[in-house]
This record gives structure tokens, sequence and C-alpha cells, in this order.
């Protein structure tokens, strides 16, 4: 459904924002082992999720990526759209160019609730709504 640099991104993001919520910053490679990810391909992510101000980062000794209040609340939605775009909430369910109201594909009509669906869960879906699972263990970001 999403690409596998989309899955990092929100792994990451969720990943940081835990971390963030108690002031902390937290590095590449803390990162890369927190969300079972390739370190080189996390910072091409994180840097791409900067440019775009989702993410903040600090150089330095004390320095790392960090979500500042607006970061928190930011939805799940935000990260796919800056990473993958917004073809998953308005493309064909079968990757049609020509899939429209006019001329539907065979799943346009059960697709389109799909895709509606989708999109009202992960806008509503904010950063900051996660760390409490989080940290109870409760939902977890790497695989075990």
């Amino acid at each position: 459904m999403f690409s596998k640099t989309c899955e990092y991104a929100l792994r990451a993001m969720l990943f940081v924002g835990q971390k963030s919520k108690d002031g902390n910053k937290t590095g590449i490679r803390e990162i890369a082992e927190g969300i079972d990810s390739p370190e080189y391909f996390i910072a091409k992510i994180l840097q791409e999720l900067s440019r775009k101000h989702l993410i903040q980062s600090q150089k330095g000794p004390a320095g790392g990526f960090y979500l500042d209040k607006r970061g928190m609340e930011c939805s799940l939605a935000d990260i796919v759209k800056a990473i993958d775009g917004d073809t998953i909430f308005s493309g064909c369910g079968l990757g049609l160019k020509e899939c429209s109201e006019k001329k539907p594909c065979p799943i346009h009509n059960s697709f389109k609730k799909i895709r509606k669906d989708m999109h009202d869960m992960l806008q509503s879906a904010k950063l900051n709504e996660f760390n409490e699972q989080l940290e109870k263990k409760l939902t977890f970001l790497k695989r075990v």
C-alpha cells in the first residue's frame, strides 16, 4: 500500500515523536536501530522530512532529530503526502491513468470508499497520540 520509503518515514516519525515528548533529540543510528531500518536509507528520508518541515534537526554534539509542538500535531496523512504524494488518496485502485467518475475501472466505486476511509483515518491520526501506546509497549515500531 505504501512505498518502503513511506513505511520507514512513518515509523521514524513515530519513533522521533516518542523520544521528543521529553525534549530529547535522537540520532540517525538510534532511529535506524529503533525502527529496524538501514541507517543510510533513514538518513535520506529524514533529510527529506526536514526539508518539508515535518521534522526538526540540530547539528552538533547535543544535536539530533526532534519534533517541535507543530511536528507532534502532524498527521500520518501529512507524512504519506510528503513522501508518496497524494496518489494513494486519489489514484485508481488498479493503477489506471484514465480511471474517473465518467470512465471508472471495475473496482472504482468500491475503492473510492476505501480511499476516503484511509485518508480520514490517517488525517485524524496525530503523532502525539501514539506515544502512550508505544511507551506501554501496546504497539511496536520494530519487528521482534
